[in-house]
């Protein structure tokens, strides 16, 4: 069992409160964000902490780090997030649900995977990836670090999605795909090519590239 620090005090870190607490061995602490942001002294009947004084009054000798944070920025805020508690010198906790049905070990850091996900053999996982609930993982898919599926999604087998990349809810991705760095899948998108353009927006079906970079929008 960890004693686990987590950041953010809005929706998210408190569905991670929830799951944490009911369906892991992790105790969490306290909560955490930047001075600015802190609001009320307490989260979830937990103190918050700003960021700034939190190695002081959490050690990483002594704590561990969770950072599920929304996909803002296509995921570049997590991301800013996530290294910058590494700079800290902390190490991170995994939220992986009782009910996922997981069948690889090669999942890393500060990932955040809900309920009734099927991650198939052979799937590699990076770090700082969410998985919300409901979503299929095909066999020798490889997802790096900084990604976001919502739900009920299919990525194919032998895929790989590189980072930053988002995907909406009820999307499809045949097998055999490459997602290039910073895309978005759209809502509904059933795409059927062999490979995206980086920091591209796809949508429909069949999926189309839309003519706005996703670094354009604003998740």
């Amino acid at each position: 069992m960890a004693k686990v620090v987590v950041f953010g005090t809005e929706l998210v870190a408190e569905l991670a409160h929830y799951y944490l607490t009911n369906d892991s061995d992790h105790e969490i602490v306290a909560f955490t964000v930047n001075q600015e942001y802190i609001k009320e002294p307490t989260f979830c009947g937990l103190p918050v902490v700003p960021f700034e004084e939190v190695t002081t009054l959490y050690p990483p000798q002594e704590y561990k780090f969770f950072a599920p944070l929304s996909e803002r920025m296509m995921n570049q805020v997590r991301a800013k997030v996530y290294q910058e508690a590494k700079d800290k010198g902390y190490e991170f906790i995994s939220y992986i649900s009782s009910k996922a049905t997981v069948l690889t070990d090669k999942i890393g850091e500060n990932c955040f995977i809900l309920e009734d996900n099927t991650i198939q053999p052979f799937v590699t996982i990076g770090n700082d990836v969410v998985l919300w609930s409901g979503n299929h993982i095909g066999h020798h898919s490889v997802i790096k670090d900084h990604v976001y599926f919502t739900s009920h999604i299919v990525l194919s087998g032998r895929c790989i999605v590189e980072p930053y990349c988002f995907l909406g809810v009820n999307a499809t991705i045949r097998d055999g795909v490459h997602l290039g760095e910073g895309t978005l899948i759209a809502m509904g998108t059933n795409f059927t090519g062999k490979k995206t353009e980086d920091w591209s927006i796809y949508k429909g079906n069949p999926a189309e590239k839309a003519k706005i970079s996703s670094k354009d929008i604003k998740l």
